[in-house]
């Protein structure tokens, strides 16, 4: 097994309900300070995991960007004296952790559908973030095992904080034979150490934070990894829309844009085989008595290539098969499309075509079968969660912002139904589903500072609705 990210048991501290005020301070007998590890250059590092004596009241987050800057700043001030520079020095101190856990993870192979190496990493991430506070629980899938680990927040009764994440790859197995997992030149390169072990050995390294600073999040915490996502999550899905009823917001543990930014909105896709059933014959002899689905799959393909031209819509033909041997009418062919939509409308009008397809040659079969669907996120106005990590980032010495991207994830769900929702909190890097895949370990200890953030300091109100 591989080294976990631990850190120290938590201690309970009282909080009170988000967008009303800041956490009441503890008792006396409860205030201790925290001595970190020193800093690579050998100076010492100490902060203290106490609550504040005098809060700040944050009765009413408005929806400007000033208010909320001064509602997290206080927010932040009252969950912990000094907090933002307790974290931004310890996520500096556990950064050199969180590479050496996303190089292990990474040199466990677990391609979609790979059973076995899917829960054998399950176990081992089950087992790394147990050791920072959390309840885990195997979900069986058919794909392999998804996970489903709880945190407890000092208010129990707050709606809970939803992350998403994953922990299968594109990568088949063998490739780390010839692509191993590098350092170099500042960057962390192999298959998957973007997307996404990177993003859950920092989620992990964020909860370590936490527990060193003998803090627990401010509200519970449900973290769901799905097995089966690089394949659009076909069954996956039913287990995250499971536990978006009552969450208060959803995070994504994706990788962010290239230069860092957040993803606050992405578009639909939908995977679909197209399979044609035709008639096998001689093709000397009896060609005239065939035919060939081979054939008509082309010129389906032509029809589909049409109907994707549509307004919102992409196509990518990703993969096609067919046939048996070139002396043989080919009697059954197949391809699985992948498509992606800018709008739910688009995407409703493409499948309902896609649905209607029919035979172009007497004797031929075509079906077309859903494979697996998200629907599309659309960009909304205001966003109120993008600015509150927005100021929290400030607060910690970061910039940061946040626009759409071109990907789907299951953050699609959540953000189709007006969610507040939040994707890109995974390592800072490029290249997902490419072999120049890689991750920035400059920004590791960023990262792991801005997620304990916002898991420590309570949210504004996110929707018009008073939560909690």
């Amino acid at each position: 097994m591989s080294p976990q990210i631990v850190g120290s048991p938590a201690a309970p501290s009282a909080a009170a309900p988000d967008g009303d005020s800041a956490p009441a301070p503890a008792p006396a007998s409860d205030r201790a300070p925290v001595d970190l590890p020193a800093a690579a250059d050998g100076e010492a590092l100490t902060a203290t995991a106490t609550a504040t004596t005098s809060a700040t009241t944050t009765a009413h987050a408005t929806a400007t960007a000033t208010a909320t800057a001064t509602v997290t700043a206080s927010a932040t001030a009252a969950a912990l004296p000094g907090l933002p520079q307790a974290l931004s020095t310890r996520a500096r101190t556990l950064a050199g952790a969180v590479r050496r856990r996303c190089t292990d993870l990474a040199r466990i192979e677990s391609p979609s559908g790979d059973v076995p190496r899917l829960d054998a990493l399950a176990e081992e991430l089950s087992a790394g973030f147990s050791a920072t506070g959390a309840t885990a629980r195997r979900e069986p899938g058919p794909a392999g095992d998804h996970l489903v680990l709880d945190w407890e927040g000092q208010d129990e009764t707050l709606p809970h904080l939803l992350i998403v994440g994953h922990h299968d790859t594109v990568w088949p197995v063998g490739t780390l034979a010839d692509w191993p997992v590098t350092e170099q030149d500042g960057l962390l390169s192999g298959p998957g150490v973007v997307d996404m072990k990177g993003g859950l050995a920092i989620l992990e390294g964020a909860f370590a934070l936490l527990a060193d600073l003998g803090q627990r999040p401010h509200r519970a915490v449900r973290l769901v990894v799905v097995s089966d996502e690089e394949v659009g999550s076909p069954d996956g899905r039913r287990l995250v829309e499971r536990q978006l009823r009552g969450a208060a917001a959803v995070l994504g543990l994706e990788p962010p844009h290239p230069d860092g930014r957040l993803k606050t909105a992405r578009r639909g896709s939908t995977r679909v085989r197209l399979t044609v059933t035709g008639r096998e014959a001689h093709a000397g002899n009896d060609a005239h008595d065939g035919v060939s689905a081979v054939d008509e799959l082309v010129d389906q393909l032509v029809v589909v290539r049409g109907l994707a031209g549509q307004p919102g819509t992409e196509l990518n033909a990703g993969r096609i098969s067919g046939g048996s041997r070139a002396n043989v009418v080919a009697g059954r062919a197949e391809a699985e499309l992948g498509l992606r939509f800018s709008t739910a409308e688009a995407q409703r009008r493409t499948l309902d075509n896609l649905a209607r397809l029919t035979a172009l040659r007497p004797g031929a079969r075509v079906r077309t079968e859903v494979l697996s669907s998200r629907p599309a996120w659309p960009e909304r106005t205001g966003n109120p969660l993008l600015r509150h990590v927005r100021s929290l980032a400030a607060v910690l010495g970061q910039q940061l912002d946040g626009g759409p991207a071109g990907g789907a994830g299951d953050t699609n769900l959540p953000g189709s139904r007006g969610l507040p929702t939040l994707d890109g909190f995974g390592a800072v890097g490029a290249g997902a589903h490419a072999r120049h895949e890689h991750i920035r370990l400059d920004q590791l200890a960023p990262r792991i500072a801005l997620l304990a953030a916002l898991l420590a300091v309570p949210l504004p109100r996110l929707r018009d609705r008073t939560e909690g």
